[in-house]
Parts: structure tokens; C-alpha cells; sequence
């Protein structure tokens, strides 16, 4: 009989990938085989950094959780999942409108596809106010990130402010 593997896609547009984001995906790897994220850029969102940059920084911040791959993709969720043999969506939670929204896509995604289910795991309390807009505000100004993102995504972000 061949073992079943569960792997799970932990999508999103990561820009940057935060502390809280890292929470979400070292508690999905407990869960899961394997953990895909999947960054994406998302029509509703002017990102600060590309893709590529996106992609670089959370392999780097994520090289450490062996069953965690990072990837990108364009299109639907829902297919990129079907080509890569995932079953289950990872969301994270920080309050009641987070699953509003998350709800709400859950329910359009099993729509499309049936064998896909969506599983919500709330953020440790110590990141609830970590946000990846806020992450970029404070970088602008130079703040301190020590707390809220990975050293790696700190030197991006203060580059990238310090160059525009």
C-alpha cells in the first residue's frame, strides 16, 4: 500500500514574509508532510518587492524547516494545487475579519475545486498586530524590526527604503 504524503499550499503575496507569517508555516509543518509556499502577486495590492525578491527572502528566512518549500505561481489556487498534488490551503488568523474574508474564499475555492479544504490556524498572540503594511511603513522610517521579521528581511527592507 503506498503512504499517503500531505502536502499543504500556504498562499500569499509574503511582501515581505513576517514573523507572524513564519509562526503560521512552522506550526503548518507540524501538521502537514509538506508545506508549498506559494507567493503570488495579488491584482489588489501594489507590492514593494518582486516576485523573484519575495521568493528569495522567505527561502532564505525558511531554509532552516525541511519540509517547507517556497515557490511561486500565477493563476487560480486551485490549479497551482492540483498540479502540485496539494489537498489542503493554510490561512492564518489574527482576528474576526481575517475570517470573514478567509471564510469567504474557502468556500469559493472548495466551489471550484471539491477536494480541497482549507485549514485556519491562528496566530500566537505575541504576532496578532504583525502585518506586512505596517513592516514596510515602519522600515520606511527606519524603525527598529527586530521582533517583527526575520534579520534577512530586515536588511532587504532597510535597502530597499534606503535606495528609493
Amino acid at each position: 500500500m503506498r503512504e499517503r504524503v500531505r502536502v499543504a499550499v500556504y498562499p500569499g503575496t509574503f511582501d515581505p514574509i513576517t514573523l507572524g507569517h513564519i509562526d503560521v508555516i512552522k506550526r503548518a509543518s507540524n501538521i502537514f508532510d509538506k508545506v508549498i509556499v506559494a507567493i503570488t502577486n495579488n491584482p489588489r495590492k501594489q507590492p514593494v518587492f518582486t516576485v523573484e525578491e519575495r521568493v528569495r527572502m522567505a527561502r532564505d528566512a525558511l531554509a532552516y524547516i525541511k519540509n517547507v518549500e517556497v515557490d511561486s505561481f500565477d493563476g487560480l489556487l486551485v490549479n497551482y494545487m492540483i498540479k502540485r498534488g496539494a489537498k489542503a490551503i493554510v490561512r492564518g488568523l489574527r482576528e474576526m475579519s481575517d475570517f470573514s474574508y478567509e471564510f469567504q474564499q474557502a468556500i469559493i475555492n472548495r466551489k471550484l475545486c471539491e477536494d480541497i479544504d482549507t485549514v485556519f490556524i491562528m496566530t500566537s498572540p505575541k504576532y496578532f498586530y504583525v502585518n506586512s503594511s505596517t513592516v514596510k511603513e515602519l522600515a520606511s522610517m527606519g524603525a527598529c524590526l527586530k521582533d517583527l521579521v526575520p534579520e534577512n528581511v530586515q536588511e532587504t527592507l532597510y535597502k530597499k527604503f534606503k535606495a528609493r
